[in-house]
């Protein structure tokens, strides 16, 4: 009798290089839909209820992509791949042979589109079976050919083609792979076959393509975009008085100035407005719950942790945000000469192309405590896209 509550591990490989992809990045640390792809993949599993520890094998030479990739996220240390994926794939399982898992669960981290359902009935067909693996049938014409010529038409009615997760008995396929050690298998069912163990085929999904090309990252694009289909929009408003001093804090930037910004942190009127604009756009309260200006924790503290924050939030939900739109009003200092530093600080603070952010400035034409010169105001909106609950 299986165990009724079994160990479930999953072991993500993101140590390839990524050779037919092309650009400056391995695929599975380009971005997709505002998040890396890998970072993409592991939503999948750690936000899975059964999945009891997740865990990467990457490229030594890959450390700091990881690191951005990963920030915030609940991972053991990952593990360094080998020469081959069957190397990577046996150094992970090694690794994770202290948390003595009953079920491994081993995924491409390119492939980023893998849905709870397809993951759902791979871990119950391990109450019956040693191995099983996500795949989906041929449904196309299948020519044989010798150079560009047919010379025959195979039957495509047993055939499937094999996607990941592949799921299997933990101490199963261990010593399937170091039995298989030094042998060049092109994925761990091959490897479990090989040793004599019956592998069962569990319907996968059509969007759990790998990503190879540019063009099936395009594709995965579009199909990610199309989960992300609440689109949430938020607003933000802040003031803050001015007072004798020399330099302002506006947007992510410090401006020589006469006078400077009271508050209990940096007072960076632009970067609140924002954080509450994403803040209100997830229904997640304001900056003064998440940051109450008595905690002396955050007395003096740079606006920039208020901001990236909230962006981790949202991460956090599986969105992205789209764009930030901020309009600072004052008098002075003149916002115009900074415009397009804040934008490219405020992009990095969030992880977005500078396209997706705007900033503004204009005056109240000498009306009011803005025109008056005694404080600064600064309102912001941002658009912020969600999965419907139930889209992965």
């Amino acid at each position: 009798m299986s165990d009724p509550f079994p160990s479930v591990h999953v072991l993500i490989v993101a140590a390839g290089r990524g050779a037919r992809f092309g650009g400056p990045l391995p695929k599975q640390y380009c971005v997709l839909a505002g998040q890396p792809v890998l970072r993409r993949t592991l939503a999948a599993f750690l936000d899975h209820p059964a999945v009891a520890g997740v865990r990467v094998v990457i490229h030594p030479d890959d450390r700091a992509l990881y690191d951005a990739a990963t920030t915030g996220l609940a991972l053991a240390e990952p593990v360094s791949g080998g020469a081959t994926r069957q190397d990577s794939v046996r150094n992970g399982l090694e690794a994770i042979a202290s948390a003595a898992p009953d079920r491994v669960l081993i995924h491409d981290a390119a492939r980023p589109l893998i849905s709870t359902g397809a993951i759902d009935r791979l871990i119950a067909s391990l109450d019956r079976h040693v191995a099983a693996i996500a795949a989906v049938p041929v449904r196309d014409t299948v020519k044989r050919a010798e150079g560009s010529r047919i010379v025959d038409t195979v039957d495509r009615t047993h055939l499937w083609r094999a996607q990941t997760p592949q799921a299997f008995r933990y101490a199963d396929i261990l010593a399937a792979h170091r039995a298989a050690a030094g042998l060049d298998l092109t994925d761990d069912a091959a490897v479990a076959e090989r040793s004599g163990h019956h592998v069962e085929l569990v319907m996968g999904d059509e969007d759990n393509f790998k990503i190879t090309t540019a063009d099936d990252l395009a594709r995965a694009e579009q199909l990610a975009m199309a989960r992300l289909g609440d689109v949430r929009v938020g607003q933000g408003f802040d003031v803050h008085q001015l007072v004798p001093g020399d330099h302002c804090w506006i947007n992510g930037i410090r401006i020589a100035h006469d006078k400077t910004l009271l508050g209990h942190s940096d007072a960076d009127v632009g970067l609140h407005a924002l954080t509450d604009a994403i803040l209100g756009a997830i229904g997640a309260g304001d900056i003064g719950q998440h940051f109450p200006p008595t905690d002396e924790r955050w007395r003096g503290a740079a606006s920039d942790k208020f901001l990236a924050h909230a962006a981790s939030l949202v991460a956090a939900k599986g969105g992205m945000i789209a764009h930030c739109d901020v309009t600072v009003i004052c008098e002075r200092p003149k916002i115009g000469p900074h415009r397009a530093a804040m934008a490219s600080r405020i992009a990095e603070i969030l992880g977005l192309s500078e396209d997706r952010v705007s900033v503004k400035a204009t005056t109240t034409e000498t009306l009011g405590f803005t025109g008056r010169g005694e404080g600064i105001a600064a309102q912001a909106i941002a658009t912020v896209r969600l999965p419907f609950p139930g889209a992965l």
